[in-house]
């Protein structure tokens, strides 16, 4: 499995990010022509070799060459989903900027439809995440994992004053995040690299046991410190654990939830990394009616979804346990519609395929683009891999 781990020694930033993609192989014409797809103009992007007291790196800087208004998180969505990108980048991009807009309103104490990108930040937050999110994508890494985040220590200036580091937002986008001060009087993780890292690791801490590295890179910040400023990215190899693997299993009884609200909940369980998330219909003491509220997740995601199970649900006690399962082995197979490709997943175990079910996510967007019926395109889909089998 192709894996990738940051190494933030440095702190953490979006042009950190991609910088060290296109030094790890990214094309610059190919992310160039990624960003152009968004409806984005006034700015020129800037890409150039750069030492860090010995450390060649590759850093990116963004000029606005035109005025921009401020943007709110529901226009920065807009311009994503209509983008030209694969579906996948558009969808991830915008968790990324979900979990920046929800930091942000948590701290100004408005509702995330008022809070505002400064226009500088928007257009950078903009290129950087999408940017990020792109070339992850185009390398084929399956899994990313992050090193504890030095956030540097100090204060820094802001639109609303002087703030203590790391920033309030970013202090938000660090919940159930390993970080340290460290010893440099700077800002050193920004909230864009602490929404990337946030919505994009599956784990932190050391390297995963079994990986392997294969090629390093390295992508300049700005700052000139008495450390290296820079992010070093492993990519490299993980091997799959196909038989079993650890989760957690959280669980909370709630009694006073409407179909609707708890809906919500799960899929915001789903969207902070829960594996999966489902209720179970109850009776508690006094013949009450409810729901045992459940989801399973990896331990770096645990913390995150006891933080949903408090704030969105009446819960006042939350139960976990470790737990194993047996999983089956999974591979993505492309086939071909007279639609378009559609990726097939197969689970096999013991050699004997189990399961066969086409993504959801590829005909739904063929479904959309052609105005074919949904239903018609899953079933091609499944027909066209019993083809590849005969």
């Amino acid at each position: 499995m192709k894996t990738a781990y940051l190494d933030c020694f440095s702190g953490i930033s979006g042009n950190m990010f991609l910088g060290a993609l296109v030094d790890a192989g990214l094309p610059e014409t190919v992310l160039r022509d990624a960003i152009a797809r968004i409806d984005l103009k006034g700015y020129v992007i800037k890409i150039k070799t750069v030492e860090k007291w010995g450390i060649r790196a590759t850093h990116i800087d963004v000029d606005l060459t035109a005025k921009h208004h401020h943007r709110g998180l529901a226009d920065i969505e807009k311009l994503i989903q209509a983008a030209d990108l694969p579906e996948a980048v558009r969808t991830k991009a915008c968790k990324v900027f979900q979990r920046l807009g929800e930091a942000e309103a948590k701290v100004h104490g408005v509702p995330i439809q008022k809070v505002h990108f400064h226009e500088v930040g928007a257009v950078d937050a903009i290129i950087d995440i999408v940017g990020t999110v792109f070339g992850f994508h185009y390398l084929g890494i399956e899994k990313i994992f992050c090193s504890p985040l030095r956030v540097g220590r100090g204060f820094v200036k802001a639109a609303h004053g002087i703030m203590p580091i790391p920033a309030p937002a970013t202090a938000e986008l660090l919940h159930g995040i390993p970080w340290y001060p460290g010893d440099i009087d700077k800002e050193l993780v920004t909230p864009t690299g602490a929404a990337l890292v946030a919505e994009l690791s599956s784990g932190f801490g050391d390297p995963p046991s079994g990986f392997l590295t294969e090629k390093t890179a390295y992508g300049a910040g700005t700052w000139e410190l008495a450390i290296p400023n820079v992010m070093r990215l492993h990519l490299g190899t993980l091997p799959i654990e196909k038989n079993s693997d650890e989760m957690w299993l959280i669980e909370a009884n709630v009694d006073d939830s409407t179909p609707e609200v708890i809906a919500y909940v799960i899929e915001g369980l789903l969207t902070a990394g829960a594996v999966d998330a489902w209720i179970t219909p109850i009776i508690m003491k006094k013949g009450r009616p409810a729901f045992l509220l459940s989801a399973l997740c990896l331990e770096s995601r645990k913390a995150a979804l006891e933080e949903i199970f408090f704030n969105e649900t009446s819960s006042i006690g939350v139960r976990w346990q470790p737990v194993r399962r047996t999983v089956a082995d999974r591979t993505i197979v492309p086939v071909a519609t007279e639609w378009g490709t559609v990726g097939v997943k197969v689970a096999e175990r013991n050699g004997q395929v189990v399961n066969v079910a086409p993504e959801f996510g590829d005909c739904r967007e063929l479904a959309r683009q052609s105005g074919a019926p949904l239903k018609k395109i899953y079933q091609a889909a499944v027909n066209a891999w019993n083809g590849l089998k005969r």
